[in-house]
């Protein structure tokens, strides 16, 4: 490879709430208890898995994850005992079990036009439009993530299987979304409905390795896990759309492992928008995937670095979500219909009445709103106060406009309303208030699609694209795929490779084409 990596070896803050709030409930003395223990990667020498146990064992551990195919497991320990254990006869190393995240947002829930199918934008972007997948069966793409509603009208009669390496459910639900997401981006059915992915004709093979529960977040080794068995089930491409600040030494070992077993193995570059480097994406047989919006731009949350290897479409990218876990949020006044997102957290729920200015809405007048859907400036105060200052003044309804340039995407942060609430631009703002006593009709009701932000929704381009161009030269290899993959990329940023963008947008078209030309890797 031509690229250079970095050898130095971030779901929501929602789910950041929801543990502190579970820590409070928990006694001091369990909190006390739990701060003396550590959970750490043990790798252990060939031949001595029994050894490391039974130390494990005698040092008040307990193993909690079995990676006996790669010679290791993860233990939860008292902390005092890590010295110990790093000087037991058998052992190769220890680590810590550190936490790998989903790397997406939500972006306000949408549905797709009524009643029929919509093509998103990061199809055509990355030329899959322009690619046959016929022959897509040739590979098997494996989606380490939060599994997949195997359900969903847009993904039914694909094939697939998976395993659940997590407590929660089985490998075809998702309680997360984050994983049906990024399927849907892959292989969403060419059907009618909702949306359709870069592989749409049910050709491609999927392998769903369930690693994330609710709150998308999982340990090291669990991620290991689940990438093992992609190894197992003989998949093609594996996918990625997670990553975490520290480097494991077993982890990186098992992407070189997968990587001699022909694996091409293609991950998110991270969300923090810094240079930070992000794993497994920084390891140097991963390709690293950064975020670009519908024009082509830079996304500002996609991390930046030598690392970076390739772009794909990763802002407001429409895919499928777990049935009816997505909202659809519209509004009109006086027979007008403008474009607004639902709050998160908006009670699913309808309401009309005659639109009326309640300024900032950070002042409840009980009986002033009566009936009326409030009509609500950004500023002052968090959006669920402004609701509940509507709400309590008898308002039917809440309509908040942004106060700078743009569409306002707000969350409710877990507070509970009764009235449903959306948010609209400084610009249909402005208009509305110019329809003050027309009718207004605000509704928050459910769909099964959803716009996600983040190198979460990028990853799954660049994961589907070279599935699809590699079941069209199956004599390359995953090496060699990725090299075509690179070398014709559309360039973007500066002239060549740069930190943000990698090589450039991920094209299917042209990297067919090379391979047809060239031949593989060239």
């Amino acid at each position: 490879m031509s690229k250079s990596k970095s050898k130095t070896l971030i779901a929501s803050a929602c789910a950041a709430l929801g543990l502190a709030g579970a820590l409070l409930a928990v006694p001091m003395a369990a909190q006390a208890q739990d701060a003396q223990r550590v959970r750490m990667i043990v790798a252990y020498k060939d031949g001595q898995g029994d050894a490391m146990r039974a130390a494990v064992a005698r040092l008040g551990g307990k193993v909690v994850v079995d990676l006996d195919e790669v010679n290791a497991f993860a233990v939860v320990l008292p902390r005092k005992a890590v010295a110990a254990l790093q000087k037991a006869k058998g052992l190769d190393f220890a680590e810590n079990d550190h936490v790998r995240k989903a790397f997406a947002s939500a972006r306000g829930r949408v549905t797709t036009a009524a009643g029929g199918q919509v093509v998103p934008y990061g199809i055509s972007m990355v030329q899959a439009d322009q690619v046959s997948d016929a022959s897509a069966s040739a590979r098997k793409l494996c989606i380490v993530d939060s599994g997949i509603d195997g359900s969903h009208e847009d993904l039914v009669g694909i094939p697939m299987d998976g395993a659940n390496h997590t407590a929660s459910g089985s490998w075809n639900t998702d309680e997360n979304s984050h994983g049906t997401h990024v399927a849907g981006t892959v292989a969403a059915v060419n059907n009618t409905l909702g949306v359709i992915g870069v592989m749409p004709n049910k050709q491609i093979s999927l392998y769903i390795s369930k690693v994330f529960d609710a709150a998308g977040s999982a340990s090291t080794s669990t991620i290991i896990k689940g990438m093992l068995a992609c190894n197992r089930a003989g998949a093609n491409v594996v996918s990625m759309s997670l990553g975490g600040s520290n480097a494991s030494k077993l982890e990186e070992k098992v992407v070189n492992f997968m990587t001699g077993r022909n694996i091409l193995i293609i991950a998110a570059a991270g969300n923090a928008g810094t240079t930070a480097v992000s794993y497994p994406a920084g390891f140097a047989n991963v390709m690293s995937v950064a975020a670009v919006d519908s024009s082509a731009a830079w996304a500002s949350f996609s991390q930046f670095n030598p690392d970076v290897e390739i772009a794909a479409p990763g802002v407001a990218v429409l895919s499928t979500v777990p049935m009816g876990a997505g909202s659809e949020a519209t509004t009109d006044v006086g027979g007008t219909a403008y474009p607004v997102i639902g709050m998160a957290g908006s009670p699913m729920l309808s309401a009309s009445g005659a639109l009326a200015d309640f300024g900032l809405g950070d002042t409840p007048v009980p009986g002033s709103m009566t009936g009326k859907v409030c009509l609500i400036q950004r500023g002052n105060i968090a959006f669920s106060d402004k609701v509940l200052n509507c709400q309590n003044s008898g308002g039917a309804a809440a309509i908040i406009y942004n106060n700078v340039a743009g569409p306002l995407n707000g969350t409710l942060n877990g507070v509970v309303t009764t009235i449903p609430s959306v948010g609209a631009s400084d610009t249909d703002g402005a208009a509305m208030m110019a329809k003050l006593g027309q009718t207004a009709n605000v509704a928050v009701s459910p769909t099964h699609y959803a716009l996600f932000n983040g190198t979460s929704m990028a990853t799954p381009h660049a994961s589907a694209v070279a599935a699809l161009v590699w079941s069209r030269h199956t004599n390359c290899t995953a090496a060699q795929i990725r090299d075509s993959l690179n070398k014709s990329a559309m360039d973007l940023g500066a002239a060549g490779r740069d930190d943000k963008f990698g090589y450039g947008l991920v094209q299917a078209k042209a990297a067919d084409d090379r391979i047809t030309s060239l031949g593989c890797g060239n």
